[in-house]
């Protein structure tokens, strides 16, 4: 348990509900209301910082968290956060129920982009500087082809550079969440988006820079075969060329 996480809990014993691939943990602290702590190792890729200031600025269009509190101590980052109702869209309840999960985060998708504001937003997810960041990342030796979806290990770095190199033209400019992943959809019960998570990538971006990549992730939550009722539900027809794109340069992405 970290401790900035144990202060903050106190007396209430918090519960670890999320551990992502960079060693990043979310809590849950039973309280009224309840409250949603996530931490970040020092020296990590983990930017809360940066999740925090998106989270200020959409809460005031979309349903996002509330921040409560940030700090930073030796051990690492925290993100207190107001906890949203209902549960990730990989809840248990909702793999057994994959259309209808598939659908609500189409739909979901589709509000966050309608919702938020691109002409008044200050934050930045264009193919332009994420490729910057990759050809950064490359130079210093941090592309690791092996860790990329096997449909791109046999590229070369070099390759994948250059493929990324020429982004397609704009489809139509919205404010991305940046990490549209099935698990960052929060749904209740009845199937309706209750809020988004997870925002710390959020910035205007061509909208397929999402929809490629949650079109993605439904084969990893939910098996093949549920891209098309996704972007049904968003209301979009398939675009082949900028799914590919969008999922070269998610792979060479932080």
């Amino acid at each position: 348990m970290p401790l900035a996480v144990a202060a903050l809990a106190g007396r209430r014993p918090p519960r670890c509900v999320w551990v992502n691939e960079a060693g990043g943990l979310t809590f849950e602290v039973d309280d009224d209301p309840r409250v949603i702590v996530k931490w970040a190792p020092a020296r990590s890729n983990l930017d809360l910082a940066a999740e925090r200031v998106r989270l200020e600025w959409a809460v005031g269009y979309t349903k996002v968290p509330r921040v409560l509190g940030h700090g930073t101590d030796l051990e690492g980052e925290w993100l207190a956060l107001s906890a949203l109702p209902g549960r990730s869209a990989v809840d248990p309840r909702w793999v057994r129920a994959p259309r209808a999960a598939v659908r609500a985060i189409g739909r979901g998708l589709r509000q966050l982009h309608e919702e938020l504001p691109v002409g008044d937003c200050p934050f930045s997810w264009s193919a332009e500087i994420r490729v910057a960041g990759a050809r950064h990342r490359a130079a210093r030796g941090r592309l690791e082809p092996a860790r990329w979806h096997p449909v791109h290990r046999p590229l070369s770095v070099a390759d994948a550079l250059e493929r990324i190199g020429r982004p397609p033209p704009v489809d139509r400019l919205v404010v991305c969440h940046g990490d549209p992943c099935a698990p960052n959809t929060l749904l209740t019960d009845d199937g309706a988006v209750s809020g988004h998570v997870d925002v710390g990538a959020m910035g205007a971006a061509d909208r397929w820079s999402d929809l490629a990549v949650a079109t993605w992730a439904t084969e990893w939550n939910y098996g093949t075969g549920w891209e098309g009722e996704l972007l049904d539900a968003y209301g979009v027809p398939e675009d082949p060329a900028r799914s590919a794109y969008y999922r070269l340069l998610w792979d060479l992405g932080p």
